[in-house]
């Protein structure tokens, strides 16, 4: 099965709306942003950097309680579990771009909460190789921050999730969770409940 690391639909403006009929902005409009064909050259020469956040519910007392998973469809029909995921454009924070994904994927009320400065749990490279790494991505290498990311609003799924699923921290740790994630992001759920003090 072919697994790649999704890229979002440009959005117009960056505004909310229109994702089923956006198009890329004119290259004045938006000079960070690449055609087709100048995505496809890049991936070809250069690692991808790109943000991956898992939403998490937390307590009063800031104890995860629930770990959110997105159920997705993929071009080629296939339904798969995956995490907020998306490129950082060229101009753009860390912050920004975290900021920007999770909204996209979660819709406007998720209302995530951010750090100034936030930090991730770890670091993952995606090969188009197959077995070089425990990501995989058949387009690419790719480098990715993967971060935890509290929401305090009401999710929405947009682009093309489906919906977000919350597990319990036990649950989304499970073989049979890991079983459904693509591109090896069973790993990196179980890095991120280890980093959380919760794998058992």
């Amino acid at each position: 099965m072919a697994v790649r690391t999704p890229d979002p639909e440009p959005e117009p403006n960056d505004g909310i709306g229109g994702f089923g009929d956006a198009k890329p902005p004119a290259p004045d409009a938006n000079p960070g942003w690449l055609s087709e064909f100048e995505l496809e050259e890049a991936r070809r020469r250069l690692p991808m950097l790109y943000v991956e956040a898992i939403p998490v519910r937390t307590d009063g007392s800031g104890q995860v309680t629930e770990i959110g998973i997105l159920l997705r469809s993929t071009p080629l029909g296939e339904i798969t579990r995956t995490i907020v995921s998306g490129r950082v454009r060229f101009g753009e924070t860390i912050r920004d771009a975290l900021f920007r994904h999770v909204e996209n994927d979660l819709g406007p009320m998720a209302f995530p909460l951010l750090p100034p400065q936030p930090l991730p749990f770890t670091v993952a490279e995606y090969f188009p190789i197959p077995g070089v790494s425990a990501y995989h991505d058949d387009r690419q290498h790719a480098v990715s921050l993967a971060f935890v990311v509290p929401v305090t609003g009401t999710c929405e799924p947009r682009q093309d999730a489906l919906e977000v699923t919350w597990f319990s921290p036990e649950a989304a740790g499970s073989d049979a969770v890991a079983a459904e994630m693509e591109g090896g992001r069973g790993t990196l759920i179980r890095q991120a409940l280890a980093n959380l003090g919760l794998l058992r």
